[in-house]
């Protein structure tokens, strides 16, 4: 697209006066400070690591385990991915709102932080094919609740589609940043109802000894898919890290995986 720039008076009498100043020998001359365009980081290269970022706060995806280390269902898939790929990768960890921001500026080559590709952050970024299965969002409320309590103060995480579709249906919703904070909201009364990915919540439910429950419909994302992130100008480790999640498909290996991570009653391709 071309920038067209109008000229006012005033700016056509100073380029006057200063080729009129010019033909007089003066010394003098207008500064020439163009503003700069923006730059795209530079593409990875086969001859680099692959810096891998996740926010770590989502389980089984990604947490942090007991010996300080990145873990769950990405960082096994992804450390498979790039074995696959013939690709040395790095994992680092940050806060889930700065990820795609972080991946722009070129700190990260590639982002598995179970997240969808929506049609927002595919204007940014580019995604690879789905490494998980569309899956529902879901309600949890404390045990006694009633499904009206969905339509009260409902927690979710800043920067998903959750929050997204809260928002355009008129609920009051209660922001967090960490994925765990929502939950940790509906204990402690600030909230009657936490709204997130089923395969998220269910190991909190399960584990809640009767304490949490699920209230209200589920509610399905069609559109999006769960995939890894990378800058659109990528197009050759996309296409490495498209080859070898089509490889886990074929040979069923994507699946054990998620059947490990995600139970055996879990959504598979």
């Amino acid at each position: 697209m071309f920038r067209v720039q109008r000229f006012s008076v005033a700016v056509l009498l100073l380029l006057l006066v200063t080729a009129m100043a010019a033909c007089q020998g003066r010394p003098e001359a207008v500064p020439n400070t163009p503003t700069p365009e923006p730059t795209i980081p530079p593409a990875w290269h086969t001859s680099e690591v692959v810096m891998m970022g996740t926010s770590a706060d989502y389980p089984p995806a990604n947490f942090i385990n007991d010996n300080g280390d990145i873990d769950g269902f990405e960082r096994e898939l992804g450390d498979e991915l790039c074995r696959r790929a013939g690709l040395e990768c790095a994992w680092a960890h940050d806060e889930w709102f700065t990820l795609i921001n972080h991946l722009l500026a070129g700190e990260y080559d590639a982002v598995m932080a179970g997240m969808a590709a929506t049609k927002e952050r595919d204007e940014l970024i580019d995604f690879s094919e789905p490494y998980l299965p569309n899956t529902p969002s879901v309600y949890v409320a404390l045990a006694g609740a009633s499904d009206d309590v969905i339509n009260g103060r409902v927690a979710v995480q800043v920067n998903t589609v959750q929050q997204q579709y809260l928002t355009e249906s008129g609920v009051t919703t209660i922001i967090s940043m960490p994925a765990e904070d929502p939950i940790e909201a509906v204990r402690s009364g600030q909230a009657d109802a936490v709204f997130a990915d089923k395969t998220f919540l269910n190991s909190f439910v399960e584990e809640s000894g009767g304490e949490l429950i699920y209230v209200g419909p589920e509610v399905e994302f069609d559109s999006d898919h769960v995939g890894i992130g990378v800058r659109e100008n990528d197009a050759e480790l996309q296409d490495k890290l498209n080859a070898a999640i089509r490889a886990m498909k074929e040979d069923g290996s994507l699946n054990d995986l998620i059947g490990k991570w995600y139970g055996e009653d879990a959504e598979t391709f």
